[in-house]
């Protein structure tokens, strides 16, 4: 094992102890069943906190990796790290989770205890996938992820819940096995599973014992794995799945799916598609963004024409995911930065609505936006927590939101403004169909006289929606926490597809110099030195 201690496996494995834990207990003991696995996802999301000093300011490479014999034939080893990319997207999912368990406390009234096994089982797939840097490993956990999420929808969901898991177990597979093909040919080309290994092989020349990809053969491996993470995000027209699956998903699934589960599809366009297949990445790059921009536009239209509040929030994912790719495929710094803290934001602020749509659809049963009207009279708290999760979906300044979207847009008008500027009408549509659904839902005549005794927020209920509250803001304030840990990482997934571009990115002027060097040619130097340990 390299050097890094065991704090990896740890957060892995952590959530099937307390799973574990919770079969051992009596079904009927609800209450402390609850308690469990809220215990288990606080101390998962501590522990996931201490990776941040692991991770310095400026550092590229690979921090607290684990290493560890696993097959001999073929060769496949436990092998797992976190860089500045997948170390807030593990502590997204490790703060989601206690979320997630908190928002199911009352509304989750059968099947208690299998419940939150499946959260917590869901919880150890996203974070293995985050980590794992062994092809093989990569894909064990991205199909055990799809088992509890199944699961949670076809079990606990709604009315059409049996056909929207199995849409969403059919799509995601379907992409799952083209990833797995391109998999099994990198490793009868490189005799290796191992992620830094392949990525050294694949930019070392052919006539140092490297690895030249013919460009047909690149592009039709690049498109293997991109279809998988394009099915995931989702991409247009990839996206059908993802409305049926939102809707009919328990409140606890829609955050987990929208929170964590999205940003998997996108990380590994930028952990496997943009590394290992630069040339195709680039040769794709336009039709990928034309896509993207596609993809905002019509998911802020389809958007603003919902009658299903919940489905209008899930086709704003659609949307808000396409900024996303569209900073991937930009491949500027600050675009890339502004990708993966929109995915951080997304998570929070669309997260934060499924919880509010979710404690609506308890009072009322019903996710029909004509059936509520009124509602900021007899309920105040929420609709000030809700118009506050709104604006920050919708990027106003001081707020999570706007800080992706604006480096996103940014770092892409630098490299090509026409895609800018499309892509910027996305920003005013999302100022609409949030704004009007707010109007709709929360001011007005109360014309449903149910409507008019329905309790406000619970003191339950106000905690999980002021931690939500105060990490959209603090997102908003304190981005540069964040960025400044992200820059470098971001910056050598560039060089690897573009090696000519300087160093972009605002980091603190001590780490520049240190950043500028590693991150041209530390992923190569990090693999060849396993190359020649192992």
């Amino acid at each position: 094992m390299l050097s890094g201690g065991h704090l990896l496996s740890v957060l892995i494995f952590f959530p099937a102890v307390g799973a574990l834990a919770l079969l051992l207990l009596r079904g009927d003991d609800h209450k402390f069943i609850r308690i469990i696995a809220l215990i288990v996802s606080l101390a998962e999301f501590l522990f996931s906190l201490l990776m941040i000093r692991a991770v310095p300011v400026g550092a590229t490479g690979y921090h607290l990796e684990e290493y560890a014999r696993w097959i001999d034939q073929p060769p496949i080893h436990y092998h797992l790290g976190v860089d500045g990319i997948s170390l807030f997207l593990v502590i997204l999912t490790t703060f989601l989770t206690p979320i997630s368990i908190l928002a199911s406390w009352k509304s989750i009234e059968h099947r208690v205890k299998e419940f939150f096994v499946m959260l917590l089982m869901l919880e150890l797939g996203v974070v293995g996938v985050f980590l794992s840097l062994d092809l093989f490993l990569f894909f064990l956990f991205w199909e055990v992820m799809l088992i509890p999420m199944a699961f949670l929808i076809g079990i606990w969901g709604h009315e059409r819940r049996v056909y929207a898991a199995v849409k969403f177990v059919l799509y995601t597979m379907a992409g799952s096995i083209l990833m797995l093909v391109g998999i099994i040919w990198l490793y009868n080309a490189t005799g290796t599973f191992d992620l830094p290994t392949v990525e050294a092989l694949l930019h070392t020349p052919l006539s140092q014992g490297g690895l030249e990809l013919a460009p047909r053969t690149e592009m039709l491996l690049f498109l293997a794995f991109f279809l998988a993470f394009a099915i995931k995000v989702p991409l247009f027209p990839l996206h059908t799945w993802l409305p049926d699956a939102h809707v009919e998903a328990p409140t606890a699934g829609s955050v987990m799916l929208a929170g964590v589960l999205l940003k998997m599809g996108t990380y590994g366009m930028i952990r496997f598609c943009l590394p290992l297949f630069p040339e195709a990445s680039r040769r794709a790059a336009g039709w990928v963004a034309v896509l993207a921009i596609i993809g905002i536009i019509y998911g802020a239209l389809v958007a603003m024409v919902q009658p299903n509040l919940k489905k209008l929030v899930a086709y704003s994912s659609v949307s808000h995911l396409g900024f996303v790719v569209l900073g991937i495929f930009a491949f500027h710094n600050i675009s890339m930065q502004g990708a993966v803290y929109q995915m951080l934001a997304h998570g929070i602020s669309t997260g934060a609505l499924f919880l509010l749509v979710g404690m609506l659809h308890d009072r009322r049963h019903t996710f029909e936006i004509s059936e509520y009207g009124g509602l900021a009279t007899p309920m105040p708290k929420l609709a000030a927590f809700f118009l506050f999760v709104a604006l920050s979906s919708l990027g106003l300044p001081m707020l999570n939101g706007f800080v992706g979207e604006y480096l996103v847009l940014l770092g892409t008008y630098q490299r090509h403004w026409g895609w800018a500027s499309w892509a910027a009408l996305g920003v005013i549509l999302s100022a609409c169909y949030l704004l009007w659904s707010y109007q709709r839902v929360f001011f007005g005549e109360i014309t449903q006289e149910k409507n008019r005794t329905l309790p406000d927020v619970s003191t339950r209920e106000k905690w999980i929606l002021a931690t939500m509250a105060i990490v959209t803001l603090w997102m908003g304030v304190g981005s540069t926490f964040i960025t400044a840990r992200t820059a470098a990482a971001a910056q050598s997934v560039i060089d690897e597809v573009e090696p000519q571009r300087p160093y972009e990115a605002a980091t603190p002027d001590s780490a520049k110099p240190q950043a500028k060097l590693d991150s041209s040619g530390a992923a190569k130097a990090i693999s060849s030195e396993r190359l020649g340990i192992r």
